[in-house]
């Protein structure tokens, strides 16, 4: 795709946070944000790098109506040596056309995604973080746009990426999290938006997740939208489960996000001589598991979090404690693997690392 990027550059930058320990998730946003638009008959025009603020949207734009919107989300870090490098972000950028193709939106070419993915990295470099922990999330995003009502895929869409220097996902780090088992409300089902990245899937997981946390969950474990028997995804991560010292996983099949933690999690427990097993797992496999003694750990795998160890899981009243409360040694290898990939501190065989600078 060869569409020039026009940078212009913010006369007003922001202070940038000087506690980063106190960063927390998405809350610190920097100087810039990256736009394209698309218009049906023309394609692709006015790529450009701006100054961060507000969009100007029709009170008519169909994503405020249709909810026909779909995002990303991936890291760049700083290495000890100062550079700069992001983590898989072609695996993001095809991800993101997966999901416009679910909801009849444009693809973007992947390869220009990263190019200005790369750029806006670049021009905020001052703005990633480097603590231990700290990194810059990118937030690529597809909103339908335009002036016009009507159930149908709009004639308008903007793409935008904005950044933001971010610390912990969870304030406890790695503390592990208390999970409850939702068997009441559904998230998604097969053929519905499950697989893809579009907001009005977390909107439909608020509600549980809100009276969840009125008695002391962290999360929500979601069970299969047809026979309320399987369990799926938790909130914004994947599950991996230990069973008889194999990782077991839910089948991505449609109604789960195929996560690229996920996916990465899985490519280095196989390469340190683990099985994999992706397969459908019941509520009821995994108390029997548990009871047996052959479920050792529970742990969620996402890109805002990495790796998020599970002590408890609860359904119906019966609980099911983890780990004594701390993070499993397989779900610590991982992650000082994985995290160590991300950052430059460990050899990347994967070639998963793209460095900026």
């Amino acid at each position: 795709m060869d569409l020039e990027i026009k940078i212009i550059r913010n006369e007003h930058p922001n202070p940038k946070p000087q506690d980063e320990s106190a960063l927390g998730f998405g809350k610190y946003f920097t100087d810039h944000m990256f736009i394209v638009e698309y218009t049906e008959g023309i394609g692709w025009h006015d790529a450009r790098i701006q100054p961060y603020g507000p969009l100007a949207i029709d009170p008519a734009s169909p994503v405020l109506h249709y909810s026909q919107e779909i995002f990303e989300g991936l890291k760049a870090y700083r290495r000890a040596d100062g550079g700069l490098q992001m983590f898989r972000p072609i695996e993001n950028a095809n991800r993101m056309n997966q999901s416009a193709e679910r909801m009849c939106m444009p693809p973007l070419d992947p390869e220009f995604q990263v190019k200005a993915m790369k750029m806006l990295v670049e021009l905020e470099e001052g703005w990633v973080p480097h603590m231990e922990g700290t990194s810059l999330y990118l937030r690529p995003t597809m909103i339908a746009d335009g002036a016009e009502l009507g159930v149908h895929p709009a004639k308008k869409y903007l793409y935008y990426i904005i950044c933001a220097a971010s610390g912990s996902y969870y304030k406890n780090g790695m503390a592990p999290v208390k999970i409850h088992i939702e068997d009441h409300y559904v998230r998604a089902v097969k053929g519905g938006t499950g697989a893809a990245k579009t907001g009005g899937n977390y909107s439909a997981s608020l509600k549980a997740a809100a009276e969840a946390a009125k008695k002391g969950f962290d999360q929500v474990l979601w069970l299969d939208g047809r026979e309320n028997k399987y369990v799926e995804e938790v909130g914004a991560m994947n599950m991996i489960f230990v069973m008889d010292g194999k990782l077991v996983t839910a089948p991505t099949g449609g109604s789960i996000l195929p996560g690229i933690t996920r996916k990465s999690v899985l490519q280095l427990a196989q390469d340190k001589g683990f099985t994999v097993e992706e397969r459908p797992i019941s509520v009821e496999e995994l108390f029997e598991a548990h009871e047996s003694g052959r479920l050792t750990e529970a742990f969620g795998t996402g890109t805002a979090a990495v790796i998020s160890p599970v002590g408890l899981l609860e359904y119906h009243g019966k609980e099911m404690h983890l780990s004594d409360g701390k993070i499993g040694p397989i779900a610590q290898d991982i992650y000082d693997t994985l995290t160590g990939i991300q950052r430059g501190e460990r050899e990347d065989p994967y070639g998963w690392v793209m460095k900026i600078s």
